[in-house]
């Protein structure tokens, strides 16, 4: 990306673009920001899916930048169906805390921006206000101390959502959590946790150089309380593995070990209230129901429903460690569950040679 403070397009035929302009006009009356410009957009073979970030300084409520992304809407003409959102539907936007010697953004919020945009691009799943994800590692790359190593998804506080020509577009807010704040949020919410972190993070600024708010027994207690109150939020969980197998001797589940002590703790958070839980992946699923009897039933198209009666859900609970191996789970007769190791990868796909599990 390049730092361009001249006008990145043609206003007359880019009425998509100029629509999201105008609602940072109206919150920022007279302000020329810094504008990040990609040189090779990803319509023409680039791997930067968002055409440009603009970034305006504040003072206030605490110094940060205001960067808002440009690309993941239609900027320029309507190519989809759907007349009633424009592109993804939304835009996303981030909110670092700004140094007193910075005049420029951050250029790891920039790139922190293009990868999630082009995870949205590459994998088809969309973001939405109350979700969450693991960065598995810090989100700064330049600062590999940092605790700051998950992100949380969250409506704008300031700008909402607008009417353009293309469609409607909501302005989405990536929000920095530290690894155990992220954890916490498997047991409650997603948006019980921001609520908490806001006082000392007003506008859900991000400060990488902070410490987790976990290690304060107040917030702590706070988090704990939430979820023995209200269990947790989430309904599905999209995972690298999530797949299954049926014969004569009953079912074998496979599930990755990145993601297997997160499905432990979401589980925990959701049976013992009621709620099922779906494992979502690429061309197949798992749902976990609640029930007095265990049972495994075949939904079609990959999809499969296992009922997970409470005397199961601790066996269930310890055998989603992060270690490859299989384990027969008491009281879910004919039921293997089978830990695979989760090979990662970067911001491009790319097999970056570490394995967990």
């Amino acid at each position: 990306m390049d730092n361009d403070n001249v006008d990145p397009v043609d206003e007359d035929t880019a009425h998509g673009w100029e629509a999201i302009d105008e609602a940072l006009g109206r919150l920022y009356p007279g302000v020329k920001p810094p504008h990040l410009g990609t040189l090779l957009p990803w319509s023409m073979g680039g791997k930067d899916p968002l055409d440009g970030i603009s970034a305006y300084p504040r003072t206030e409520p605490v110094p940060h930048w205001h960067m808002v992304g440009y690309g993941l809407t239609e900027l320029y003409t309507k190519e989809s169906e759907n007349a009633e959102e424009s592109g993804w539907g939304f835009e996303l936007t981030f909110r670092p805390v700004r140094r007193p010697d910075e005049e420029t953004p951050p250029m790891w919020a920039a790139a922190l921006m293009q990868n999630l945009a082009r995870y949205v691009f590459t994998s088809g799943n969309r973001f939405a206000h109350g979700h969450r994800m693991n960065a598995n590692g810090p989100i700064a790359t330049d600062r590999r101390e940092s605790v700051i190593r998950a992100l949380a998804f969250v409506d704008d506080p300031e700008l909402g959502a607008i009417d353009t020509p293309h469609g409607r577009v909501s302005f989405l807010q990536v929000v920095g959590l530290a690894q155990d704040e992220y954890e916490a949020t498997d047991r409650w919410s997603t948006t019980g946790i921001l609520d908490l972190l806001e006082p000392t993070a007003p506008l859900h600024v991000t400060d990488v150089d902070r410490a987790s708010r976990m290690a304060d027994p107040a917030f702590a207690a706070a988090v704990r309380e939430g979820a023995e109150r209200e269990g947790s939020a989430t309904g599905s969980l999209f995972v690298g593995t999530a797949s299954w197998e049926r014969d004569g001797t009953g079912t074998l589940l496979r599930i990755g070990a990145l993601q297997a002590p997160a499905v432990a703790q979401t589980l925990r958070g959701r049976l013992p209230f009621g709620h099922g839980l779906l494992l979502e992946a690429d061309g197949s699923g798992v749902g976990f129901v609640p029930g007095e009897g265990f049972a495994v039933r075949d939904e079609g198209d990959g999809f499969l429903t296992v009922t997970v009666p409470p005397s199961a859900l601790d066996g269930l609970t310890a055998a989603l460690r992060p270690e490859r191996g299989v384990t027969e789970v008491d009281g879910m007769p004919g039921l293997r569950l089978e830990v695979v190791p989760t090979v990662m990868r970067d911001e491009y796909g790319e097999e970056t040679g570490e394995v967990v599990g």
